[in-house]
């Protein structure tokens, strides 16, 4: 029988206690499952089956144990030394600290010693590093000492590459590592060693992972922890793990391999002379760094390692140092965004001086060879986040005393060196001793996450080295809930995780990259959004060398989106992606070097989307096949080809995961205002900064010189409401009611951390506030009528309150209809409350009114109180009667409104009938008040008779009515003044009241209405009312009149027109009116039309009478002109509108107007007119010949007058030359008459006079003219307030006539006038003016 045989039979025999005691011949994850399966096993098959799996188990523990090789150390390294020492701290203490400088050994060595002392069997020796380089050349720097290649007794696990087996011991990887398998392995059962390398850092991870640590360590006593740090502060580590009783864990220092350096302190100052003493003066940064470089060039030879904060001043510094050309000497500069074969070139061999430009990149991350001399700026960029804005700041600051002296560091690692500090020793000393932890300036919600995915309890009380402040604990919790992973409701001290926090915690990406992941499985778009994450968390595989940058810029350019720099990820990913498939290896890695591609940043984004699949089917999630562009659709470039993957679900997917790096444009600006008062502009390398869009989100800002997005892409405000949920907050205002919603609306404002997502949309009042819009909705729709209503409640309810409203207008006060909150308070006890809308009013009265039709019916006697106020018919009639027509009557009370009081409605046609008698006196319902007023119209004198004039008025009042019935031939002022005498109050007549001065309201306003019942037009003023519809009058009455027009005939006979009647009689709208027919000259002759009223018809009649008389009355202009003097016949030839033909014409109207005037008028009959024709046809010639011989002195003067004013001007010439112009205007005669005329000569002769006083005295010229202007502006004045038709009244050509004779009066007072005038006369004349 075999071994084998035998083994197995003995462990199927084996006792329970037997197996729990060979559980230590396991690995320690092996025995905690091996004592779950013991405690529940019964059946002898269980244990037999546990002793089976426990042998093969004990077999891998031998095995990895047997791998081990030999051990030895190189003794030139410091910590080999002490190695005795520290295996001893090792085996007595649980955990050590190992202070030791670059150099030390203590990376490679510390692992060694471990497993010589037996560490690595039953567990692994974790090895953490910060960055997945170093895990991995630890690694192999390990292994090839031991002889051994990678994956034997020394492995390592990187996020993209795992190489770890079943002998493996010791395993090298970075802290995230670490982290995630604590998501699978709360209790680290996996290792019995952890390594807590390069721990002086303090990143976030490191932190994280030494607090776990701390807490972890009381739970796993068989767990060693070995912290490795820099000699800076590692007292702070010994502290944090102090055992039970206070005592720090045990540090043991070990020396590095350096040289001693000197320190020189060069501030960037000038010392000046000035005169008031020594002046300092700040020196260039730049200048300082070129001097200190050329003071160590004078050292000897060696490389110079130069620090900055920016690439702005390494490029700055370039420019300057090459301008010094320096034989010998080779600039390189070093920072993070360089190709990695510009970053090579610093470990490339060289021959003469190097001078190497870096960031802060060399003071930990890389060590160049080959530097003798250190040049400090004392500066750096460093990562802030600030938790009010949510920003990733890079501010630059001042470095620490420990990274200032790591810098200097750097120049003694092969020989002795100089550090040469831009800034003063005194400065030094001021600064921090160290910088600040990663912890203290970063986002925690990473790390908040995944401590409450391990149920570690109250953040606050976990035990960190320097515990964050309170406010970033808040602040990543907010974050956390922003992406939906935490609730409310706490659980075990921590808020308890959602389904979304579950996933995310099981993500190995930040949490908003989670959250982006979590999103794209739901909308369906997961492997496009895996690829932009995984671009996003990796750095940018587009180079842009230095001296290629133009070129660079070009071949990227095909893969730019317009909208959305993520879209431009993805054209790039579909390239690659067809590129890789397209050529092999070799070719693909040259093309993409060609094309500015850096392959292997290529190759860590292909590895991250394939662990993120991986992570993604874990999780149960289906992972869709990308349908990508092909690479000819890539090659198309501009963004102008489209992609079969849902753009808008990729980003409302990327959005989840952004929502506090949105924000809105600013107007037409290129700047954004972003989350919690930011402001920001999109990065100048995106496609979207030239044309930025209203909404963008950024994938992350940035401050440097100011705050950048960068890759951003144009969102919808509606994807960020879907997405933000709850952390929107809305703000109401401005209620307004919708007659076309038939319900309440409000302006809603959504913002999202104070970025305005929706401005001012209208949303329904009621899911806001429920009992304002039912306060809306009754007072909008049941009382205001402001909707779409079809309830016979309503029109019921509408006319019983037009009826109450109307008694109101009728006796002018308010107060006697209930206000609208009656009405409100009535309805808002009827309706229940839930009634918001008409949609639920429509609902609940549909019931409602099956159990009482009549339950929203007003009560009419609830809704007047009258007061005793007689509001009858006969108070207030709703018609006036003048003659036979009922004429309707409005009333109104709205002080200010044009038909404020009575209105009388009269039809355009019936308007020329229309008298204004009897309308005075309004209507019996506001006769008192038009009495009281009127008396108090009165001129004071009379007035003290009759106060108290409402007292008087009351008295007076029983008599005026008594006098009513005589209306239309007694006017309402003579009536009071009647009846005022009556009570004893004498003197007091009727003109003496004003009726002009009433308040307008009791001033009866005529309005004018159409045969559609519209009102066209009014006034109180009947006659301006007419004046100003007189052709629609006459239009209206002509085609109701038209039987009694007639055609044009070019002779009046009885046979064609016969007599023309004064008045015909018509219907219109069922009343009689009449009509006045009368001729009207034509062109060819005279036809007969019919007029509204007896004027116009007069005129008409007047106008054809003088047409046909000036047809058949001729006279010879020689013959009028025959036997003049010379001079006179030249004056009269010369007359200025059209010689003596237009002279003898002029006269020749005006003598036959006159003429027919004087004898009776027109005429309506053919025979009337024959006879007209042969009385004044002889009389004619020697009226026209009396004119002539008249004017033609005068016109003589006039020619001479007008041209003496041609030489000369001046205001006074200028008043002159107007005189000239209405003396002899064109048809002067028919316009003045003769009467005027004749005394030109005296006019003309009085401006002869005053020009020759005006060379003697022009000053006193000027005061008499200021008289006429005087009474010619008053003229003026008053003319402007009446109508137009007023200047060409009698009475107002008078009144120009006697300005003329002023001027007379004031500069010719010899001539004399015919009758006495001045100033004060003149204006009583313009005062009678109506």
């Amino acid at each position: 029988m075999s071994a084998d045989t035998n083994a197995g039979q003995d462990a199927a025999g084996a006792s329970k206690s037997e197996l729990y005691k060979a559980l230590g011949n396991v690995s320690l994850a092996d025995e905690r499952r091996f004592r779950r399966r013991l405690a529940k096993a019964r059946s002898a098959e269980a244990l037999a089956a546990i002793a089976g799996d426990i042998d093969a188990a004990a077999a891998s523990v031998v095995a990895r144990d047997a791998a081990v090789p030999e051990i030895t150390y190189p003794e030139q390294l410091p910590v080999c030394a002490r190695r005795d020492e520290i295996m001893e701290l090792v085996r007595e203490h649980q955990v050590v600290i190992i202070a030791g400088e670059t150099g030390s050994g203590k990376t490679t060595q510390i692992p060694k010693m471990l497993l010589e002392l037996g560490r690595g069997r039953r567990g692994l020796i974790g090895h953490t590093q910060p960055r997945r380089l170093a895990a991995r050349t630890v690694a192999e720097r390990i292994a090839d000492e031991l002889g051994q290649g990678i994956g034997d007794s020394v492995g390592y696990a990187i996020r993209f590459d795992d190489r770890v087996s079943d002998t493996t011991a010791v395993k090298l990887m970075t802290d995230g590592i670490l982290l995630a398998e604590m998501q699978r392995d709360r209790y680290l059962n996996a290792y019995d060693t952890i390594i807590i390398d390069e721990a002086h850092e303090r990143s976030l991870n490191i932190d994280f992972l030494l607090g776990y640590l701390k807490r972890l360590l009381p739970k796993r006593p068989d767990l060693k922890v070995i912290i490795t740090s820099a000699t800076i502060d590692p007292e702070a580590f010994a502290a944090h793990f102090a055992d039970a009783d206070g005592k720090p864990a045990p540090i043991i220092e070990v020396s590095g391999r350096t040289y001693p350096v000197e320190i020189r302190y060069r501030p960037l100052v000038e010392r000046v002379e000035t005169k008031g003493g020594v002046k300092e003066i700040d020196t260039d940064m730049i200048d300082g760094v070129v001097d200190a470089c050329a003071e160590l060039m004078g050292e000897g030879k060696g490389d110079i390692l130069c620090f900055f904060s920016s690439e702005r001043d390494i490029r700055d510094c370039m420019e300057a140092i090459e301008k010094k050309h320096w034989r010998g000497v080779e600039v390189v500069p070093l920072f993070g965004r360089l190709s990695n074969a510009e970053q090579h070139r610093v470990f490339a061999p060289h021959s003469g001086r190097r001078i190497v430009l870096s960031t802060n990149i060399a003071e930990t991350s890389l060590t160049v060879p080959g530097i003798h001399y250190v040049v400090d700026t004392g500066l750096a960029r460093i990562s802030r986040y600030s938790t009010r804005t949510k920003v990733q700041r890079l501010p630059i600051e001042e470095i620490s005393q420990a990274s200032a002296n790591q810098r200097s560091g750097r120049s003694g690692r092969t020989a002795d060196g100089i550090a040469i500090r831009l800034y003063s020793e005194e400065n030094f000393n001021a600064r921090p001793a160290f910088t600040d932890p990663e912890i203290l300036r970063t986002n925690l919600a990473s790390v908040i996450l995944q401590m409450i995915s391990l149920h570690l309890g109250d953040i606050s009380e976990f035990h960190f080295i320097q515990p964050p402040e309170e406010r970033a604990v808040r602040d990543g919790l907010l974050i956390l809930h922003e992406l939906g992973a935490i609730t409310s409701k706490e659980r075990g001290g921590a808020p308890a995780l959602t389904s979304i926090g579950r996933d995310l915690a099981r993500i190995p990406v930040d949490p908003k990259m989670a959250r982006m992941l979590v999103e794209g499985n739901r909308l369906g778009v997961l492997e496009p959004v895996t690829v932009i994450v995984a671009s996003m968390t990796i750095q940018d595989v587009r180079e842009r060398p230095l001296e290629f940058q133009a070129q660079a810029d070009q071949a990227h350019a095909r893969f730019k989106d317009k909208q959305s720099d993520f879209l431009s990820a993805l054209k790039l990913w579909d390239y690659i992606k067809d590129s890789r498939d397209e050529l092999s290896g070799n070719a693909f890695r040259k093309r993409m070097k060609r094309e500015f591609l850096h392959y292997m940043r290529i190759r860590e984004w292909y590895d991250l989307v394939r662990q993120l699949r991986d992570v993604e089917r874990q999780l149960g999630w289906v992972v869709r096949p990308l349908q990508a562009q092909s690479q000819q659709d890539a090659a198309g470039g501009g963004g102008s080809g489209e992609s079969e993957y849902d753009a808008d679900a990729i980003h409302q997917s990327l959005l989840t995961g952004l929502l506090s790096n949105i924000g809105a444009r600013d107007g037409n600006s290129k700047e954004f205002n972003g989350a919690r008062g930011t402001r920001f502009m999109v990065f100048p390398g995106s496609s979207l900064s030239k044309k930025p869009p209203e909404f963008v989100m950024a994938a992350e800002l940035v401050e440097t010189s100011r705050l950048w997005a960068r890759d951003v892409a144009k969102i919808e405000p509606a994807w960020v409401e879907k997405a933000a949920g709850d952390l929107l907050r809305h703000s109401y205002s401005e209620p307004v009611w919708s007659r076309k919603r038939s319900s309440a609306m409000v302006h809603e404002k959504t913002m999202l951390y104070g970025v305005t997502i929706v401005r001012d949309r209208l949303v329904p009042y009621h899911r806001v506030d429920a009992e304002g819009a039912r306060s809306m909705f009754i007072r909008h729709a049941l009382i205001g009528g402001e909707w779409n209503r079809h309830h016979l409640f309503i029109d019921h309810n509408d006319e019983l309150l037009r009826e109450a409203a109307a008694v109101e207008e009728k006796v002018r006060k308010r107060g006697l209809v209930v206000d609208e909150d009656t009405l409100f308070e009535f309805y808002d006890t009827k309706l229940p409350a839930e009634v918001t809308t008409a949609r639920h009013f429509d609902s609940w009265w549909k019931k409602q009114r099956r159990e009482d039709a009549h339950y929203l019916d007003f009560d009419p006697a609830a809704l007047i109180d009258d007061d005793g106020t007689d509001t009858s018919e006969t108070a207030f009639p709703s018609t006036l009667r003048q003659g036979a027509v009922d004429y309707e009557v409005d009333y109104k009370f709205e002080p200010g409104d044009p038909f404020d009081g009575v209105t009388v409605n009269v039809p355009v046609p019936l308007l020329a009938g229309l008298d204004a008698t009897g309308f005075d006196w309004l209507v019996p319902g506001l006769r008192l008040e038009l009495v009281t007023e009127l008396i108090r119209t009165l001129p004071k004198a009379l007035r003290r008779s009759v106060v108290p004039a409402p007292d008087f008025a009351q008295r007076a009042l029983s008599s005026v009515e008594e006098r009513a019935e005589m209306r239309d031939e007694l006017a309402i002022t003579d009536a009071l003044a009647a009846a005022l005498h009556d009570i004893g109050a004498s003197g007091i007549n009727g003109p003496d009241f004003n009726p002009a001065a009433l308040p307008e309201h009791l001033k009866p306003t005529f309005a004018a209405i159409d045969r559609h019942g519209k009102v066209i037009d009014h006034d109180t003023d009947l006659g301006r009312l007419k004046q100003r519809q007189a052709g629609k009058i006459r239009s209206s009455v002509s085609k109701r009149a038209r039987s009694s027009e007639t055609d044009t005939v070019t002779e009046w006979t009885t046979d064609n027109l016969g007599t023309v009647p004064e008045t015909v009689t018509t219907t219109i709208d069922g009343n009689d009116v009449a009509a006045y027919p009368a001729l009207e000259a034509t062109r060819d002759g005279v036809k007969v039309t019919v007029h509204p009223t007896k004027a116009a018809a007069e005129a008409s009649m007047t106008t054809a009478t003088l047409t046909m008389l000036l047809r058949q009355i001729p006279v010879s202009t020689p013959q009028m002109t025959k036997g003049l003097p010379l001079r006179h016949k030249v004056a009269v030839d010369r007359y200025p509108h059209g010689g003596a033909e237009g002279l003898v014409e002029d006269a020749r109207v005006a003598v036959i107007r006159d003429l027919m005037l004087s004898h009776g008028g027109p005429v309506r009959s053919p025979d009337e007119f024959d006879a007209l024709v042969a009385e004044i046809k002889p009389l004619v010639p020697g009226g026209v010949r009396r004119i002539v011989v008249g004017l033609a002195p005068a016109l003589a003067d006039y020619a001479n007058m007008r041209a003496e004013l041609e030489q000369r001007g001046g205001p006074a010439i200028d008043d002159m030359r107007s005189q000239l112009d209405f003396y002899l205007p064109e048809r002067a005669v028919t316009i003045h008459g003769a009467a005027h005329l004749q005394h030109l000569p005296r006019y003309l002769e009085a401006m002869r006079i005053r020009l020759e006083d005006m060379r003697l005295d022009p000053d006193r010229d000027a005061d008499r003219q200021a008289v006429v202007d005087a009474a010619r502006n008053y003229l003026e004045a008053k003319a402007a307030t009446l109508p137009a038709s007023r200047r060409k009244t009698r009475a107002y050509k008078d009144i120009l006539w006697r300005i003329e004779e002023l001027r007379v009066s004031q500069f010719a007072q010899r001539l004399g006038t015919p009758q006495p005038v001045s100033q004060r006369r003149i204006e009583k004349l313009v005062d009678k003016l109506a």
